[in-house]
């Protein structure tokens, strides 16, 4: 099968389902006037403990494939962090650098949220010494993840990433799906992670590859630690991470910052999260990460829920608290409970918390049923009126109303030649 060529993919809309449309912006002056502000913008990193987390293990060692639409080094975040990677999309079948080709900013978020250093009063990532592999397999107007995303899969293992951050997804058809599934086993095989957006559509539509047995499906997390709204669901999804409110670079203007919201985001939390804990074990192999992920991912209820998997992640609770057993490193404890049809590791049960954020070393996240639809079929990175965007600023952030295109692809039996 050839690489379709970018006539083709052009005619092709919408195929990242992580990638959106609602945009609201807010800046502030001076980097150094910055700093403290957009640290506390990142409520996330307080509910998970970061700066705790940070004494144990802050990512070093690894490296996490972002499979995306490329990561722009230059940003002050990520210099010095990002390896110089593959463009399969543009590059063809050359080497095609990508450490600075990012038009749509969506791998470059990715990368601040696993990796960013908040360097200049900018993003700081869960894991902020993680090295980024750039994989660039497509962008807003693209075609053929089939072949591309498994390319980039197999070329992100070959090259030394043993977490794999894929925030993008579609729906697939057979031939597609096989794709998908040879690449993920290959990677499985050469011992990596492979982390995947559940999408954006607030239904039970399945996205690959997030629905390919082998890769572990996140889903979304508001503030409350309640499933997010626009947050797809299903049996297949294995853990949560928040993914509302989220500061990252502005499509239009890589320079300003917009906060950010999807299943894409949440992805990149839990990829961070493997990042840290892989760190501070380098021992362990990838069954073993995945399986204390999974055993300390709190969850008031049963599980595995198809709202929030086995629950939101929670790094403090293995490397603050020692919780977590690795258990077997030859057995994927999901495969294995799908085999089975049994449950994987079960969440430690706690009691409702109020104030629970879905992400912090003691609280669990909560199963709120079947969550409301936002009206967004593929998401909504860059979203309106942020709760915390009018400390921004002197003046109150004025509210943005937008509407997201629900985008579907169907792929045309020409480009399979």
């Amino acid at each position: 099968m050839s690489l379709p060529t970018r006539a083709v993919r052009s005619r092709a809309v919408g195929l990242l389902g992580a990638l959106t449309a609602v945009v609201a912006t807010w800046t502030v002056a001076a980097p150094a006037a910055q700093a403290d502000d957009m640290r506390s913008r990142q409520w996330y990193l307080d509910a998970m403990k970061a700066d705790e987390l940070w004494k144990v293990a802050t990512g070093k060692g690894v490296t996490v494939a972002v499979i995306d639409t490329g990561v722009d080094s230059t940003v002050s975040e990520l210099r010095g962090k990002v390896l110089p990677g593959r463009n399969f999309y543009d590059g063809g079948e050359g080497p095609g650098r990508v450490d600075s080709e990012d038009t749509e900013r969506h791998g470059t978020n990715m990368s601040l949220i696993i990796a960013g250093n908040g360097t200049g009063g900018g993003v700081k990532g869960i894991a902020p010494d993680a090295t980024i592999l750039p994989v660039k397999v497509g962008d807003f107007v693209s075609e053929g993840l089939d072949v591309l995303g498994s390319r980039g899969i197999r070329y992100a293992v070959d090259n030394g990433a043993r977490v794999l951050n894929i925030s993008l997804g579609r729906a697939a058809y057979e031939k597609e799906t096989a794709e998908w599934q040879a690449a993920v086993d290959y990677a499985r095989e050469k011992g990596a992670l492979i982390f995947a957006a559940s999408g954006n559509e607030g239904s039970g539509n399945q996205e690959y590859p997030a629905a390919i047995p082998g890769v572990v499906a996140v889903g979304a997390l508001d503030t409350k630690g309640k499933t997010a709204k626009f947050s797809n669901y299903g049996s297949h999804l294995a853990l949560s991470a928040p993914g509302v409110e989220i500061p990252g670079r502005c499509t239009e203007n890589k320079n300003k910052y917009c906060a950010t919201q999807g299943t894409s985001q949440a992805t990149a939390l839990a990829s961070g999260t493997a990042a840290l804990i892989w760190s501070a074990h380098p021992d362990w192999t990838a069954n073993q990460v995945l399986r204390v992920m999974l055993e300390t991912a709190g969850h008031n209820g049963p599980v595995p829920s198809k709202y929030i998997g086995y629950g939101s992640v929670r790094p403090a609770q293995v490397l603050l608290e020692g919780k977590g057993s690795p258990g077997d490193p030859d057995v994927n404890p999901l495969l294995a409970a799908r085999a089975s049809a049994s449950p994987a590791p079960s969440a430690p049960q706690t009691s409702p918390s109020p104030e629970n954020t879905g992400a912090s070393g003691t609280s669990p996240a909560t199963d709120p049923g079947t969550p409301g639809k936002t009206g967004s079929a593929t998401g909504s990175e860059e979203s309106g009126l942020p709760l915390w965007a009018v400390a921004a600023s002197a003046v109150a952030v004025v509210a943005v109303l937008g509407a997201v295109v629900t985008v579907v692809v169907r792929r045309r039996a020409s480009t399979d030649a």
